[in-house]
């Protein structure tokens, strides 16, 4: 095995000898994959006497890990737990999940974002059904040709589910191995997620070690490893072979690149009623939000006057307006800044579908940048 030295004596050298930064010295002096396979066994007994009692962790069979997994991106597990409950009441497997209506599925999905994701669970499972028997399939390249499964998702169902040697490579993941190899590399950058499933792979376990490594390296980002606020290195399993924390310089890692700022939108929302019916429209199939059902709105801010204008011209004869409040939602690249009206009209019309709150609650998924919204109307 190569020697090792630590993340310190290698910076003075590098300030010695006017060399390339320490980083690059310490790559020339370090075996990674020795040190990810000290890792390995270390997160594995660790996760199977720590991990969290979580619902998909009960029964992981591979539609299990898939939902989970897909309703789990860029969604807190709080959030998650009563969707996964409701979700696998109604839609039990595949078969049933490939044959659900648009509607019905999107209103099973109503509140937990990233509709896309519902979108693909659904087309995947009709390609599962006509391309797969029924099965969703084992290896990481095949579950890679259905919708809405990319690297990460593919080794997590390979591995959790059939215990593949495949890793699944998130966030958590990348900020524990940046941290246990003390690598500089952009996180960020679909090189680094690249490079550092490749370093895993060469490392990886089959059958249950696989799926208790899995999920181990996800929980220790989830748990102690964690991105906001300081990390638990007391209680970590790899205290000791963590690089970043030999070096006391744990919040110097990871390395990103700084977001780009998101644009903001002005938008005004249109709650139309008439005799305690609602309006509403459906958005367009492509683009943010596609396919749900929602309260008329349009781009910018516009007075009272002119929001009865607006709707006049639509045929509808205003009896009564008033404001109905301001609210704010932020998408991955977009804000919407909203303020809205509470619209009386003489009649239905205007080329909109007319609901009562109870109709909506029960049958039309709105988006929940609208949850504000959704709130002014009576029952």
């Amino acid at each position: 095995m190569t020697a090792r030295l630590t993340p310190a004596a290698l910076r003075r050298f590098g300030k010695c000898d006017g060399a390339a930064p320490w980083s690059r010295l310490f790559w020339k002096t370090m075996d990674d994959t020795s040190l990810i396979k000290n890792c390995t066994q270390r997160v594995i007994d660790w996760y199977r006497d720590s991990r969290r009692p979580l619902p998909w962790r009960e029964e992981p069979t591979p539609y299990h890990v898939w939902i989970s997994e897909i309703m789990l991106q860029q969604t807190r597990i709080e959030a998650v737990i009563p969707y996964y409950a409701r979700f696998l009441a109604a839609l039990p497997d595949i078969p049933s999940l490939a044959a659900v209506e648009d509607d019905r599925l999107m209103k099973l999905w109503e509140g937990l974002g990233y509709y896309s994701r519902a979108r693909n669970l659904k087309k995947a499972a009709v390609r599962i059904m006509t391309d797969f028997n029924g099965a969703l399939p084992k290896t990481a390249a095949e579950l890679k040709t259905l919708p809405g499964i990319g690297d990460y998702t593919a080794g997590a169902i390979a591995s959790i589910a059939y215990g593949e040697p495949e890793p699944a490579v998130d966030g958590n993941v990348l900020r524990v191995m940046m941290r246990v190899l003390a690598r500089e590399d952009d996180v960020m950058a679909a090189k680094t997620r690249t490079e550092t499933a490749a370093l895993l792979r060469e490392c990886y376990p089959r059958g249950e070690d696989a799926a208790l490594l899995t999920e181990g390296l996800m929980e220790l980002g989830e748990t102690l490893c964690v991105p906001n606020g300081p990390a638990r290195c007391s209680a970590c399993p790899l205290k000791g072979l963590c690089l970043a924390e030999a070096s006391g310089e744990i919040d110097r890692y990871p390395v990103r690149t700084l977001p780009k700022s998101r644009r903001i939108e002005a938008r005004t929302v249109l709650l139309l009623r008439c005799k305690g019916r609602y309006a509403l429209r459906r958005r367009p199939e492509n683009g943010l939000l596609a396919g749900l059902w929602e309260f008329p709105n349009v781009e910018g801010f516009l007075t009272a006057d002119e929001t009865a204008a607006l709707v006049g011209k639509e045929g509808l004869n205003v009896q009564k307006i008033a404001p109905c409040g301001t609210a704010k939602h932020i998408f991955t690249h977009v804000e919407w800044h909203m303020t809205g009206y509470l619209v009386d009209v003489e009649r239905e019309g205007g080329g909109y579908l007319w609901k009562t709150p109870a109709q909506i609650e029960a049958e039309y998924p709105l988006p929940t940048a609208l949850k504000a919204y959704k709130k002014k109307i009576a029952p």
